[in-house]
């Protein structure tokens, strides 16, 4: 993969400090419980310690250890009652959501044989939270709670933990890369046009901008030899070409000699999200580009750079997200209605997500126009699997905040287009009609991301992470 970014995710534990010289036995117990609850937290994140937090002192260097970690999300485990100043000083300089954790290591008393501390040690299913989530409103910091049992484990606290670590990645793969916009988007689609400086202040994302120019040279110093031959190889692997084509074949060998100049740029310039439109004359070196970069493109998403067309800044960031929280981002748009099957077909043409394409292989194929655009050349259609499917758009309101709308639905087997656009049958609860009227109401730009599985639960969570609202549609 092109794009890692591990999230890193603060963690610490409070218990009330009068209990412990009046229940020394309370000590050993609340480590272990810390311990244990660390160790199921995912590996797929960097976990800062803030320890087991029992003063306001402890909690002023846990929020120190924070801060200087840059931490995305933060996770309290609630031991038992504790006052609110051990949370306080922990999150006050952080803008990020705290997620207290409110777990019961019995799933039942043994009323008769239950002691103070043991029901304080055991069975103490804090009444504390409310406490610290008033005093977090307070200090307007955004939170979340996860109630659950340890005795037995317990799946849906494991799903609740791993959803808010996936939605984390997102906060980090923002930070700490960039989207290129090469060109400009689509003359005319004003509702892709974005402030630059405004994403980089409300989402933490900074744009670096390339010209065609730039990218026709792109592939000059790729010499012919293994490295063309892998890649080439890779290509033919990832899409059945109309036709037949082997690694022999010059556009093959070009398209990989681009789809490898294309990595190491990405590389270079710490890439995870493209934007690009080209409306030129398309000849030359700008004709040969032009024509194999819906492949090429189709590759870098392959590897986790979210590549859309026409320019559209804010739905290579929905796709960005998808591929994060999910593994699949594939750029989609409103097609058309089936009103006889009551279905809406969904679908766009150009670049796409090769794990997406569950149903079958991606194919390629030419075309001697690509339409509406300038020149002609390779299209790339990927083929979805029936089931859930989650629909995610990015939009703006008139002060420039952005807002998430999201869908849920079902696609659905049965014939599809086949002129070399993605596209798929989707069935929404509410129905095809109400779907668009809801969908178009909530203004979310005439592009989305789709990934197979519903996740909008864990959509709501990136939302809060990076305070952005979020309009669920259907489910």
């Amino acid at each position: 993969m092109l794009v890692e970014t591990t999230a890193r995710v603060g963690v610490f534990s409070i218990a009330l400090g009068a209990y412990l010289p009046q229940f020394p036995q309370l000590v050993p117990e609340f480590e272990q419980q810390y311990a244990q609850f660390k160790a199921t937290l995912p590996q797929t994140v960097e976990l800062v310690d803030g320890g087991l937090v029992t003063t306001k002192e402890q909690a002023m260097a846990a929020g120190d250890a924070f801060r200087a970690a840059d931490v995305d999300l933060v996770i309290l485990q609630m031991l038992t009652y504790a006052t609110s100043y051990n949370v306080l000083p922990a999150v006050r300089d952080l803008d990020v959501p705290v997620v207290i954790v409110n777990v019961q290591k019995r799933r039942a008393p043994d009323y008769a044989a239950t002691d103070i501390p043991t029901w304080l040690g055991e069975l103490y299913a804090c009444g504390a939270v409310g406490e610290a989530v008033a005093d977090l409103e307070r200090a307007g910091k955004r939170h979340a709670v996860i109630t659950g049992v340890v005795e037995g484990g317990d799946p849906e606290v494991a799903r609740e933990l791993d959803a808010w670590c996936r939605a984390a990645q997102v906060r980090r793969r923002l930070r700490r890369t960039n989207i290129a916009q090469i060109g400009r988007p689509y003359p005319g689609m004003m509702d892709l046009y974005i402030d630059e400086t405004n994403l980089y202040n409300r989402l933490g994302l900074y744009t670096k901008q390339f010209d065609w120019e730039q990218m026709w040279a792109i592939a000059d110093d790729v010499a012919d030899g293994p490295e063309v031959d892998a890649k080439a190889r890779e290509i033919l692997d990832t899409f059945d070409v109309e036709g037949g084509a082997s690694i022999s074949d010059e556009p093959i060998r070009e398209m990989a000699r681009y789809v490898l100049a294309f990595e190491r740029w990405a590389r270079d310039e710490q890439l995870a999200l493209v934007a690009s439109h080209y409306n030129g004359f398309a000849q030359g070196k700008a004709g040969v580009l032009d024509s194999m970069l819906i492949p090429a493109f189709s590759m870098l998403i392959k590897q986790g750079v979210a590549c859309a067309v026409e320019g559209d800044m804010k739905v290579a960031i929905a796709m960005s997200i998808l591929k994060t929280i999910a593994g699949t981002g594939q750029l989609s748009e409103m097609y058309s209605i089936d009103f006889d099957e009551d279905i809406c077909i969904i679908g766009h043409s150009g670049s796409g997500d090769a794990d997406i394409s569950r149903a079958r292989k991606p194919t390629m194929k030419i075309v001697p126009v690509f339409h509406g655009k300038t020149g002609g050349g390779y299209l790339t259609q990927f083929y979805p699997p029936a089931g859930p499917v989650t629909y995610l758009a990015i939009t703006q309101d008139a002060d420039g905040r952005f807002k998430f709308v999201v869908a849920e639905g079902e696609n659905q087997e049965g014939p599809i287009f086949t002129f070399g656009d993605t596209n798929m049958r989707t069935r929404f609860s509410i129905g095809a009609r109400e779907f668009v009227n809801r969908w178009s109401e909530a203004g979310p730009t005439h592009h989305m991301a789709a990934a197979i599985g519903r996740h909008a639960d864990t959509i709501c969570k990136v939302g809060k992470i990076l305070d952005v609202p979020v309009e669920i549609v259907c489910r």
